[in-house]
């Protein structure tokens, strides 16, 4: 797995929209990576619940829909990057790389460790 390579350690994925919400609580992770597209809540109404309810957790979104509409909307709603999945696997690494290293810049801390709830990666 690609985060692996990152030196992530603890990850927790979830199968649809609702569930990611239920992680995203109880675990309250150090960075999420969300996809656009999810099954029951889609992945632009979870940002923004999620952004409402956990301002302070970053949001990485990771999905293979490019649009600019789409890229903008997520950043107006409070996502800090935005990866292709359809990228090749080392410009993905590289995507995920520079995101967490401009997280940590703007939290002042390290880069974060446990990215979670999102559809398969």
């Amino acid at each position: 797995m690609l985060l692996k390579q990152l030196g992530i350690e603890t990850i927790w994925e979830a199968a649809d929209g609702n569930e990611a919400l239920e992680k995203a609580a109880s675990h309250k992770p150090n960075v999420i990576l969300l996809d656009i597209n999810l099954p029951q809540v889609g992945g632009l109404e979870v940002l923004g619940k999620l952004k409402a309810a956990h301002p302070e957790i970053p949001v990485i979104i990771v999905s293979s829909q490019s649009t600019m509409k789409t890229v903008i909307q997520t950043r107006e709603l409070g996502a800090e990057a935005y990866v292709l999945k359809h990228a090749p696997k080392a410009e993905v690494l590289q995507m995920l790389s520079e995101a967490f290293d401009n997280i940590a810049e703007n939290t002042g801390g390290a880069a974060p460790e446990a990215p979670a709830p999102d559809a398969p990666a």
